[in-house]
């Protein structure tokens, strides 16, 4: 089986290919990433150069891998997708144990939320049930009880956002498999077997916007979208230093230092300024003009995980940081730091293939959503444009044949 997975970023587009074999084994075999300049902070704001990128990205991956991609999952990401947990009941029947059609009542109840009308819902994932007041149970089919309960993290995204990113794939010539938001994807892509029995802290620092993810137990229990990400610290280079963006960017990569220790200091960077001439900065300075802003990020999502399950450090066992923006060099030890937690750098792992390619902070999302497709019923529903070719095709085949039966009836008059 050929999976696609299609992040669509603020700052790049990568698709990656994946093929899963009978064995369950899942081979990257191709990936594909290029530019984004047709969106801000994961908003769609020109369709003509997201299709552009989208349709690059994914040539790329098809000619690595060989093969011709049709359909693909789609990350989704941005300020305008919200999350919310939600309680669900079901009364049980005295002398009959639960079932399936009883969990599915609950989680539906819970997926009654009140949300805004322009908000579509994207996922309801089950966290945790409870039977006559017992706790912490994972499947609750074939107990007996009169009583279920469950909390249903529920994500949804705005609709007009969604409408134009669905365009925008679909004139690439694509049709969208599965929606999938960027936080459960990259933490599919990133967690180890042993932090399915933790609770983690993620956190996906993109171009335009960060993801704060918390999965609790392998389960995703609270998530979030920052409106800040790497590109904010280009923009304080750019400013402070009176230089170009591109060249703030190119000299945050490759001398940006979360920690000003961590910087020599005997290093002098030059750098092109706006007036076309040569300036000097120490590299310590540098890393001064870095780590403000990483540190607002780190605060704000301690902040949001702080309101929605209590105390980070008391609920959080460890973080782990993904995203181009996880490669900047000593953003781990700030976040131990400010955190006074364990903290890596998360890398896709799990699978073989083009791993030397995959295996950085960067691909966590893309790799994630080719993972997320293994989860998916083999009798996943018809894409859209599929289905609107196979009724262009019925139609054509029905108005041959009445015609041929016209054909048969004036031949047999005449």
């Amino acid at each position: 089986m050929i999976i696609a997975g299609l992040d669509v970023g603020t700052s790049k587009v990568t698709t990656v290919i994946g093929e899963l074999a009978p064995d369950g084994v899942l081979d990257i075999i191709g990936e594909g990433s290029v530019p984004s300049q047709g969106l801000k902070r994961g908003v769609v704001v020109n369709l003509e150069r997201t299709t552009e990128a989208i349709r690059q990205s994914v040539h790329q991956a098809e000619r690595v891998a060989g093969v011709k991609v049709e359909r693909v999952l789609l990350g989704v990401g941005g300020p305008h997708l919200k999350s919310v947990t939600s309680h669900g009941l079901a009364a049980i029947r005295r002398g009959q144990s639960i079932g399936a059609a009883d969990v599915e009542r609950a989680i539906e109840q819970a997926k009654a939320y009140p949300f805004d009308a322009e908000l579509e819902l994207l996922h309801a994932l089950p966290l945790e049930f409870k039977v006559d007041g017992q706790e912490g149970i994972r499947d609750p089919v074939g107990m007996a009880g009169v009583r279920l309960e469950v909390d249903v993290h529920l994500v949804a995204a705005g609709r007009g956002p969604l409408a134009n990113l669905r365009r925008a794939v679909e004139e690439a010539g694509l049709d969208i498999e599965a929606l999938v938001a960027q936080t459960l994807a990259s933490g599919l892509g990133v967690l180890g077997p042993e932090e399915e029995h933790m609770t983690v802290l993620l956190l996906d620092v993109g171009g335009g916007t960060t993801d704060v993810a918390v999965f609790r137990e392998g389960r995703l229990a609270h998530s979030s979208v920052l409106p800040l990400g790497g590109d904010h610290v280009t923009q304080d280079i750019a400013q402070l230093l009176k230089i170009p963006f591109e060249e703030a960017e190119r000299v945050k990569r490759k001398y940006g230092a979360a920690l000003p220790e961590l910087a020599d200091p005997e290093l002098v960077l030059e750098i092109n300024q706006e007036s076309g001439s040569l300036g000097e900065v120490p590299a310590p300075e540098l890393a001064r003009i870095i780590r403000p802003r990483l540190r607002e990020i780190l605060h704000l999502a301690r902040q949001s995980v702080d309101e929605a399950l209590g105390p980070l450090e008391i609920k959080v066992n460890r973080v782990i940081l993904t995203g181009g923006s996880a490669l900047l060099r000593g953003f781990d030890l700030l976040a131990r730091q400010q955190y006074g937690l364990p903290v890596r750098v998360g890398k896709p792992h799990g699978v073989s293939g083009l791993t030397d390619v995959v295996a950085t902070p960067a691909h966590a999302t893309a790799v994630g959503l080719v993972r997320y497709a293994t989860t998916l019923p083999q009798t996943a529903p018809e894409p859209r444009r599929a289905r609107e070719r196979r009724g262009q095709r019925e139609e054509k085949a029905k108005g041959e044949s009445i015609w041929t039966r016209i054909k048969e009836i004036l031949n047999n008059l005449f």
